[in-house]
């Protein structure tokens, strides 16, 4: 398992030599954790000070060590003259706490949510998702990286020494104006970024070494590699570990997704070399290949003088030293028991459809786009889920670029891509996935579990963040049900959500008469109903306890529900 490195000395000479050394973020961990959101001035360039954001330090933010199973608070603190959020980007947590653009955390104010770390051992990440300004937020610097532990990784011979053989690196593609401020909304992103340091070097130990990689760019692929194409081994995708190491020379990674690779350097001290981008090599229909469309007709404005643009250049320079005391030296054969879910259990199968809300090469490419036929609206709720179904989702991009489509509050698992079963480096959890242009269909499988509340939605939107500001984003509430078990065990009646403010939904009826009493007996309505679903609307009515109560030749049940 062992490589030999070849060295290349030129192969993008427009970048340069590595000159700074990688800016590792500290850490904070325990039960209670203090996140500041504050202005700040970077010199990325002599003589010029940029004007940033970031979470307790000046771009970026710390990063943040669970422990599965751990109780956690976090006092978020908004110290910005503007709106914001904090999103746990991959986490499973409840709606209140997934800080979509609908738990907004106003100038000055703070955040306080709580929550057990139900997740597996992973990278994650934590962003801005306040609505049409998430793209700004987070190129102004607002992100940090989450590093989750647990009993089961713990026990695997992994590097996790963080920062001497086990090292976070966020890639960023940026765009500086001719005062070397920040630009976002464009195509002119021809800065590379390391963990917010251009022209990066890290100095690494002669041993096995493991990279916590992160797209963090806002619309930009990568097809990630080594020069003179050494292997590497993917051990973990966006929601934790994968079966078995995957040997690779090329990972390409979309906005949003995380991976996590093991490097074998035990024979090559003295020598450096660099993660390189392959963009050359990426096809048609990504945002960084060299035409980003899959269509013969339509381009971004901006795009083509981009010299990142179909090139292959360098992200990272790695300079290999000393050996560390007990360092890892063995790739593992084997990690966890990925157990995914059988499509044979499912209960729904839901279709999304990427499309242009105007057609014609032009809105092909540029968008703006629409889920379904319809842009985000903050006041709509696209799906209602009920807890604990397990679903197929089915993505289907009618554009003619590729989209990165992410979901909250679950991970999933990959059935098909195009028809064809996804390769053993995407058969683990996933947030993230690329959906290809032109007809390019995923199918991916998951469940809604644990969380259920009716008031907050979870979002699901292409993680290119122009894409998400300008509404390719819907939102989802996941409900609980009460179901009445009929004499042989089986579900009968289903009455959800309970508790509601508004519609209350009756599933799963026969032929039945059904009446509603407020909690003094009085009846207050009287239905005979021949069809399998009836709604009722309870906004006439206070609030308080209410009983349904449904006859028919086969039973006869009484169910409690609360008006809120």
């Amino acid at each position: 398992m062992k490589q030999t490195i070849i060295i290349v000395l030129t192969i993008i000479p427009f970048l340069g030599f590595s000159q700074n050394q990688l800016f590792i973020p500290d850490t904070l961990s325990g039960s209670s954790i203090d996140l500041n959101l504050q202005n700040a001035q970077v010199e990325f360039y002599p003589g010029f000070t940029t004007n940033t954001i970031g979470y307790n330090q000046d771009i970026l933010g710390k990063t943040l060590i669970l422990e599965k199973g751990n109780e956690i608070t976090f006092n978020v603190t908004n110290n910005l003259t503007e709106s914001t959020t904090l999103h746990w980007h991959g986490l499973h947590v409840s709606a209140k706490n997934d800080g979509g653009p609908h738990t907004v955390i106003e100038a000055g104010q703070t955040w306080s949510p709580s929550f057990t770390v139900l997740d597996n051992a992973a990278t994650y990440w934590y962003h801005p998702h306040l609505h049409e300004h998430t793209e700004e937020q987070v190129t102004r610097g607002a992100a940090g990286f989450i590093i989750v532990k647990d009993n089961e990784e713990s026990q695997l011979e992994l590097p996790r020494t963080y920062g001497i053989d086990d090292f976070p690196i966020v890639i960023q593609s940026r765009a500086f104006d001719t005062n070397k401020q920040l630009m976002w909304d464009t195509a002119s992103d021809d800065v590379l970024m390391c963990n917010g340091t251009l022209d990066a070097y890290l100095d690494v130990p002669a041993q096995v070494i493991r990279l916590r990689l992160l797209n963090g760019s806002t619309e930009r692929v990568y097809n990630l590699g080594f020069q003179a194409n050494i292997s590497f081994y993917q051990i973990a995708s966006d929601g934790g570990l994968l079966n078995a190491p995957v040997s690779l020379t090329r990972l390409k990674l979309a906005p949003g997704e995380r991976a996590e690779i093991l490097l074998d350097l035990s024979v090559q001290q003295g020598q450096s070399f660099n993660l390189m981008s392959f963009a050359s090599e990426l096809s048609s229909g990504i945002y960084g290949a060299t035409n980003p469309s899959a269509m013969p007709m339509g381009s971004i404005a901006g795009y083509s003088s981009n010299q990142l643009n179909g090139s292959d250049f360098s992200i990272l320079q790695l300079n290999v030293e000393a050996p560390t005391t007990n360092p890892v030296s063995t790739i593992p054969s084997l990690l966890i028991s990925n157990q995914p879910y059988l499509e044979s259990d499912i209960n729904t199968t839901r279709s999304l459809l990427f499309q242009p809300v105007q057609m014609g090469p032009n809105g092909m490419l540029n968008g703006p786009f629409e889920i379904n036929g319809e842009v985000f609206d903050m006041e709509v709720i696209n799906y209602e889920i009920p807890l604990n179904n397990t679903e197929i989702w089915e993505l289907t991009n009618m554009t003619a670029i590729s989209h990165p489509f992410h979901i909250h509050d679950v991970q999933f698992y990959i059935l098909d891509i195009n028809g064809n079963p996804p390769p053993a480096s995407m058969q683990g959890k996933k947030d993230v996935v690329l959906v290809p242009p032109m007809f390019g269909t995923i199918r991916f499988i998951t469940k809604f579990e644990d969380f259920a509340d009716e008031d907050t939605p979870y979002m699901y939107h292409c993680h290119m963040l122009s894409h998400e500001d300008e509404g390719m984003m819907g939102q989802f509430i996941v409900f609980d049900k009460t179901t009445s078990i009929d004499e042989q065990g089986k579900e009968s009646v289903s009455i959800y959500p309970n508790p509601a403010s508004h519609i209350i939904r009756l599933h799963g009826l026969t032929p039945s008469t059904i009446e509603l009493f407020n909690a003094s007996g009085q009846l207050l309505e009287r239905r005979e109903s021949t069809n399998d679903y009836e709604e009722f609307n309870m906004a006439k009515y206070a609030t308080g306890l209410y009983l349904f109560n449904i006859k028919n030749s086969e039973f006869n049940h009484t169910y409690k529900v609360v008006k809120k």
